[in-house]
């Protein structure tokens, strides 16, 4: 990658959402972006090229790397964005939806990377940037498997940017908090609801959607990701807008029990 032609990227779930406005970021800064949905959409949207994948199924990412590379001929760049969330509470779902939703967040991403770490090597250079959240660092109530997802999504990052340097590959994070997208209205709901955690999971809906609405623009994100992206020398993590930094600051700083009562009273849970 050069400031000239920064190269070929893929940008997982970019029919909407962040994933759309950051594989648009990209394109705007010079990248030639493939961008994948999991359901077939216009080939075209904004010059960002759409290929249909689904990163829980190998056959497809692999189908989907061997298009990028028929086309385009390199990869580098990879932005591991399509995901799912899961509101709940830790014990309302099944073994079975905790595995469906670590197959999309966990194994997609390391389904993702698999793919295109060959080529990236033979290139002996290389970028990928995975989606994490402030919820990959902090307590979550009743978002314990999507927190957990998350949490896997950075100690994985982080082992595999140490082992990918001496090929030239960097891996970095980009974490944000709240953003204002359709990611309240899409939230999977458990399947197996308990009546015990009915106030508190309404409650805790109510407080998601408010601070949604408050929350940055999907362009925040998509702008810290073209940092991360092209930084010459990338931070392990970049915190996404204004909300991201300072919670990220207050986790390291404050004391946990003063933590642990304030996330409680924003949250409206009894402290």
């Amino acid at each position: 990658m050069n400031k000239i032609n920064p190269g070929v990227a893929i940008v997982t779930g970019a029919s909407s959402g962040i994933g759309h406005v950051t594989a648009k970021a990209l394109q705007n800064a010079g990248f030639r972006v493939f961008g994948t949905s999991r359901r077939a959409v216009s080939k075209k949207s904004d010059g960002i090229t759409m290929l249909t994948c689904d990163v829980t199924d190998d056959a497809s990412v692999a189908k989907l790397v061997d298009e990028v590379l028929a086309q385009a001929g390199r990869i580098d760049l990879l932005v591991n964005n399509a995901g799912m969330g899961l509101l709940g509470g830790a014990e309302e779902s099944s073994t079975a939806q905790a595995q469906a939703l670590f197959d999309v967040n966990v194994f997609g991403v390391i389904r993702m990377i698999n793919a295109v770490l060959p080529t990236m090597r033979r290139q002996g250079n290389g970028r990928i940037v995975n989606l994490s959240s402030v919820q990959g660092f902090i307590p979550a109530p009743f978002f314990a498997l999507y927190s957990s997802t998350k949490h896997a999504i950075e100690g994985y990052s982080e082992s595999l940017d140490h082992e990918l340097r001496p090929f030239g590959i960097r891996v970095a994070l980009v974490e944000p908090a709240y953003t204002r997208t359709s990611f309240e209205d899409n939230l999977a709901r458990p399947d197996q609801l308990l009546d015990i955690y009915d106030a508190a999971r309404a409650s805790m809906t109510i407080a998601v959607r408010t601070a949604m609405e408050k929350g940055d623009t999907p362009e925040v994100v998509a702008s810290t990701v073209l940092a991360a992206a092209t930084d010459p020398t990338p931070k392990r993590r970049y915190a996404a807008g204004k909300m991201a930094r300072q919670v990220s600051f207050l986790r390291r700083f404050v004391p946990a029990s003063a933590f642990d009562n304030s996330l409680r009273k924003q949250l409206g849970l009894p402290i």
